[in-house]
């Protein structure tokens, strides 16, 4: 035992100290925040720069362009000059400039063409298109003798509160979208987790056997506590990492909010009309912050989610010691990892579809309880809300399934990691575990 724990000491303080782990560790939550903040303004940044001035040419005589209507992603202008001369100065334009053309018979075959400068981004056809749709649809209306001013006095707008029931018997808001997002957002960040970690085994346990070094290990230690001690070891530092992204991500979370949602910094910039109605929606947001906060079960999802995460960590860390001991380098080690780590994919891959559009199906059920799925399958879950019971049996499952692995890679490491030369097949790994001694 207190072998291990060296081991496990090794493991963790040779990759803590590291100037990569601390500068991934810091730089990562900042990294994150900076992208999505990127995301935002570069796509208001698109939209704002998305008009486009457009010349129209009817051909018909029901004057279709007198009624197309300006935006402010459109300004349309009625086309004086000869047609051929104007997609000649088309081709030398830089503008975001089109040419619309209107066939004589447009209510009837509803078709147009339009002819741009560049390739037309979705924006500027979805609102051409939404404009000439208004336009027939109002030509339809006045043929069947139909008063538009009726029809556009129809609200047919639903306003859908969807709530569940509480342990206390009450209706709250569930939030369905925060838990979606949620959950999409812990199943990749647990399969990003198992997979960087337990690669991590693999490719120490890699360059330990080619550099010879394990050999002199294993003349004082038993290969199982080996294993046992990369494996711990390493999950340590994960879960260092994590914490430390939590507490980083909380903290320039706080700073933003303050620094930006604050209206009294805004009283330097803005005008007056402006943090006022600041003052507005910051009334509204902290209730419904809180309710969010009350609504979704905060402990019970981050508890879960260190516990099967470990768990997984745990059972795949197991696979990829075994497959690390097996093999010389790690493209001989492709072979095996893809069939190993195909139902933790499978997994992820449901999570965007299936598990999120029926989290208590059979199909979301069953992948919560098997061992090699269920780390990521049960986080999606639990964000909708599951019963303490099945999160329970998923658990007990996961942990008898690490043992039984850990059992198997044991017996695996235990003669692989002592192995050169000869390439490893499935075939020959299968007759490792009938060894033994």
């Amino acid at each position: 035992m207190n072998k291990t724990l060296i081991i496990i000491k090794r493991e963790y303080l040779s990759r803590v100290k590291k100037k990569s782990f601390l500068l991934v560790t810091f730089l990562m939550p900042i990294l994150f925040i900076g992208l999505y903040a990127a995301i935002i303004v570069l796509t208001m940044k698109s939209f704002e720069n998305t008009h486009a001035t457009v010349y129209v040419y009817d051909h018909g005589q029901d004057g279709v362009d007198e009624l197309l209507e300006n935006s402010k992603n459109l300004t349309f202008i009625k086309g004086e000059d000869d047609l051929a001369g104007r997609l000649a100065k088309l081709h030398s334009s830089k503008d975001n400039t089109g040419v619309l053309i209107i066939s004589d018979d447009f209510y009837n075959s509803k078709s147009v063409e339009y002819i741009s400068s560049n390739k037309p981004n979705v924006t500027i056809q979805s609102e051409i298109k939404k404009n000439l749709r208004k336009i027939v649809r109002e030509k339809q209306y006045a043929d069947l003798d139909i008063d538009l001013e009726k029809i556009q006095q129809v609200d047919d707008q639903v306003y859908l509160s969807a709530k569940e029931i509480n342990l206390e018997g009450e209706a709250q808001d569930s939030h369905t979208n925060v838990a979606m997002f949620l959950a999409m957002g812990l199943s990749a960040l647990v399969y990003i987790a198992l997979m960087l970690y337990g690669t991590q085994v693999l490719r120490g346990v890699i360059e330990e056997k080619t550099n010879r070094i394990v050999e002199v290990i294993i003349s004082s230690v038993k290969p199982f506590e080996l294993m046992m001690g990369k494996i711990v070891g390493i999950a340590l530092v994960g879960l260092t990492q994590f914490l430390l992204w939590i507490v980083l991500s909380i903290g320039l979370f706080t700073v933003g909010t303050t620094l930006f949602l604050n209206p009294e910094s805004f009283q330097s910039l803005e005008t007056a009309q402006m943090s006022s109605s600041m003052d507005s929606q910051m009334d509204t947001l902290p209730e419904n912050i809180q309710e969010i906060i009350q609504a979704i079960d905060f402990p019970m999802i981050l508890g879960s989610f260190a516990l099967f995460f470990i768990g997984g960590y745990l059972l795949y860390s197991a696979l990829f010691a075994a497959i690390g001991s097996a093999v010389d380098n790690e493209t001989e080690a492709n072979q095996f990892t893809l069939p190993v780590t195909m139902p933790l994919l499978l997994a992820y891959v449901l999570s965007f579809g299936v598990l999120v559009n029926d989290p208590h199906g059979p199909i979301a059920v069953w992948l919560s309880m098997i061992p090699l799925t269920s780390p990521i399958a049960m986080m999606v879950r639990i964000a909708f809300g599951v019963p303490i019971w099945e999160i329970a049996v998923s658990l007990t499952l996961l942990i008898l399934g690490f043992i039984l692995t850990t059992w198997i890679a044991g017996k695996i490491y235990r003669v692989g990691i002592l192995m050169y030369g000869k390439k490893a097949s499935f075939k020959e790994i299968f007759k490792w575990l009938k060894y033994n001694k």
